[in-house]
């Protein structure tokens, strides 16, 4: 991907209601949460009413279904009707991406990795065989991700990897030209910050944000 073309995901969509209206406005992916401790958590009938629609109306957005260290027959034995991407957004190792891979070849893997320090952009090449693309979402004790803390931008320069990468962590309006014409991702996901409350997205927020990024980009 190029950032003439940087992929938009919008993550914790919750209705299909929403996820429709959102897939009007032109974006390339929506999350759905499948982690019970989370605000935007879908049930796996939620979620599979949410995607089975998406994939009739608008067939070619990604549907992403969001899980953290679960078990891998969990995964693979579970409805994957109408998700055509997983995201890993816990604590899997290169083993259990290794075999997700195996087992689920024709479904992407997007692997997130938490950075608190820039040593942490270091490891996520070793994955780079078993995955599709990488996610950078920012380090919080309390939660593993939608908490809208940015990562620190000394972090995420000159950043190369053999798979495309997308931003996570606190993307906002304010913050997307230096996103866009200096760190350069090859997506942003975005969650919160367009949110009026946990898993219910401003649709006036939403709208402005991608026309920046038309603008921007």
């Amino acid at each position: 991907m190029s950032n003439a073309k940087t992929l938009v995901k919008i993550c914790g969509i919750t209705s299909v209601d929403q996820a429709l209206e959102i897939a009007k406005l032109g974006v390339d992916a929506i999350g759905v949460i499948s982690v019970k401790e989370s605000p935007r958590y879908v049930s796996p009938l939620g979620k599979k009413d949410i995607f089975s629609n998406l994939q009739k109306n608008f067939p070619k957005i990604k549907r992403v279904s969001v899980v953290k260290n679960i078990p891998l027959d969990f995964i693979s034995t579970n409805s994957l009707d109408f998700e055509n991407v997983i995201q890993l957004h816990g604590d899997e190792d290169l083993s259990y991406c290794r075999r997700l891979r195996r087992e689920l070849p024709h479904i992407e893997i997007w692997k997130a990795f938490r950075i608190k320090d820039k040593e942490d952009t270091r490891e996520v090449e070793l994955f780079s065989d078993f995955i599709d693309a990488v996610l950078l979402d920012s380090w919080n004790e309390k939660t593993y991700g939608g908490s809208g803390v940015r990562i620190k931008s000394t972090y995420l320069e000159a950043l190369k990897f053999s798979k495309p990468w997308i931003l996570a962590g606190g993307i906002s309006i304010d913050w997307l030209k230096q996103i866009l014409t200096d760190i350069k991702p090859d997506g942003i996901d975005v969650s919160s910050s367009i949110e009026s409350s946990p898993g219910i997205k401003d649709l006036n927020k939403t709208k402005k944000l991608l026309n920046l990024i038309k603008g921007i980009r």
